[in-house]
């Protein structure tokens, strides 16, 4: 008894350390990467605010970087299963194509191709193969899990994050619950030891998140919306929450979705809306997910943001009413 109560004891103290070291590291060093990137000139606009601001961006590599760095010096005291090595380099091999992708134009189809085949390293470490359904009951779909479920889940994922963006705080924010639920959903079935290296990911997100929250003092860039994007799609792959991770990006789907819609009726390309002059958002159309309230609706960013929170809070609130690995 005295060893199983000591066992649980060392792996909160895994867990806790592996969340505050990294969360703690990115809030204290985040004003160094903010000045070293504006510094450099790596900067963008942000376009839902009065007059030209500018803001640095690619802030993401602080958190690829940070979680790297705390899950290597966690590694000293506590042993991690090979899982989390995995985990890590596929995490790192997104995040290194987005810092690619904020330099130069790889091309949709290039990019789809690469980003499909970094996350092949998982498939001899996703354990569960079997898919939970209502009503039916567990499905094993072995190879083909592996082979085609457990690459795409990961490039749809990072995909999804990447797309539903564009407020201060909108990506970082939404990710940052959807990751939280998805380690406490981890918790409830007392499964823990292979994802480590995503509770240090996920500290140093909310780290990070102060710095981007409304109004936001850095952006994170693709090399963020993907690393982040990648550490959503690798948990649920490796923890087999297929379904449940499904409802919890229903609004990242939803988003999609109606972008495709965009683009199958060919309506005029636009990118961002804008600050009418008095905190009011004026978007375009309501062709995107965050663009629907303030079509519709006086709502400041502010506000608009916060919806898109309440929203995605309220399907994985659904995520983990559901038993299981479902």
């Amino acid at each position: 008894m005295l060893g199983v109560t000591s066992s649980i004891m060392l792996q909160n103290l895994m867990i806790a350390s592996s969340l505050l070291v990294p969360l703690v590291a990115t809030a204290i060093s985040m004003p160094y990467f903010i000045n070293k990137l504006t510094e450099s000139g790596l900067v963008g606009r942000d376009y839902y605010k009065k007059g030209k601001v500018l803001i640095p961006e690619r802030g993401g590599i602080a958190i690829l970087l940070i979680a790297l760095l705390s899950f290597s010096l966690n590694s000293l005291f506590f042993k991690f299963t090979s899982t989390n090595y995995v985990v890590l380099i596929v995490i790192a091999l997104f995040g290194i194509f987005g810092i690619l992708d904020d330099m130069i134009d790889i091309g949709r189809v290039s990019k789809l191709l690469i980003m499909y085949y970094c996350s092949y390293p998982l498939i001899q470490y996703a354990t569960h193969t079997a898919v939970m359904l209502p009503s039916i009951g567990s499905i094993e779909l072995g190879i083909l899990y592996l082979q085609f479920i457990v690459p795409t889940y990961v490039l749809v994922a990072s995909n999804l994050v990447n797309m539903h963006s564009g407020y201060n705080g909108l990506a970082s924010g939404l990710s940052a619950i959807v990751l939280v639920t998805l380690l406490i959903k981890s918790m409830m079935i007392g499964d823990v030891e292979n994802i480590i290296a995503i509770v240090a990911i996920t500290g140093a997100l909310l780290g990070y998140l102060y710095y981007d929250m409304y109004p936001s003092k850095i952006f994170w860039g693709n090399v963020g919306s993907l690393t982040i994007g990648a550490a959503i799609g690798t948990i649920i792959v490796i923890q087999g929450f297929i379904i449940s991770g499904f409802i919890m990006l229903i609004p990242h789907t939803i988003n999609f979705l109606m972008y495709g819609y965009w683009r199958l009726r060919k309506y005029p390309v636009a990118k961002f809306g804008q600050d009418r002059g008095d905190g009011i958002l004026e978007v375009p159309n309501p062709l995107t997910l965050k663009w629907v309230l303030p079509y519709y609706y006086n709502v400041t960013e502010r506000q608009a943001t916060y919806a898109m929170y309440l929203l995605t809070m309220f399907f994985c609130g659904i995520a983990l009413m559901i038993p299981g690995r479902w």
